[in-house]
């Protein structure tokens, strides 16, 4: 899994390229000083054709929370102590909205902002009980649904959704200023 969330200078080669769609708003996309800022307003579909065109695609649910918890199996992603304790992380206080990617510490993988910058889509559609009957090594998701999973806190969620074990689902074709994606 790649270190950090994809940025907005980084979509926006695709972009460029012709392979994947413009944000649905663009205030940051097209605002330089947000560059190096977590993409945002972009679907599932949207994040999925970027992956492919990086020749990447988005994590499993399972890949993500591995790689949240870090070596040291951490309760959140920056360790143990609870999100109250970490007023405003991921949260630009001076522009507000998802602050720029690699910020905070990193994890012990080496991976940065995974429950503190923006939700992240994964590969998986979303039921509420898959973890109760799914494989217990390497889980692929269920064969199908309506709505597409998402892992970590955000800028705007980060207390209820921070643990490394918290889970969220959304109608894929959802966009907001809290959602955004990374490599795997």
């Amino acid at each position: 899994i790649y270190q950090t969330e994809v940025t907005n200078a980084l979509y926006a080669k695709c972009v460029e390229a012709g392979k994947c769609q413009t944000p649905s708003n663009t205030d940051h996309f097209n605002n330089p000083s947000y560059a190096s800022h977590p993409v945002v307003y972009v679907n599932w579909s949207m994040a999925k054709s970027y992956c492919e065109w990086r020749d990447a695609r988005l994590p499993t649910e399972a890949e993500w929370e591995k790689a949240a918890r870090g070596t040291d199996r951490r309760i959140y992603p920056w360790g143990d102590e609870p999100p109250s304790e970490r007023p405003f992380a991921g949260y630009d206080l001076e522009r507000g909205g998802p602050q720029r990617v690699g910020l905070n510490e990193p994890n012990g993988f080496g991976l940065y902002d995974m429950s503190e910058g923006v939700h992240e889509w994964c590969s998986d559609y979303y039921e509420p009980d898959y973890y109760r009957y799914s494989p217990e090594r390497n889980p692929q998701g269920p064969p199908s649904g309506q709505r597409r999973a998402s892992r970590g806190g955000s800028w705007r969620h980060r207390i209820k959704f921070s643990r490394c074990a918290a889970r969220s689902s959304l109608n894929p074709t959802f966009r907001y200023a809290d959602y955004g994606f990374r490599l795997a």
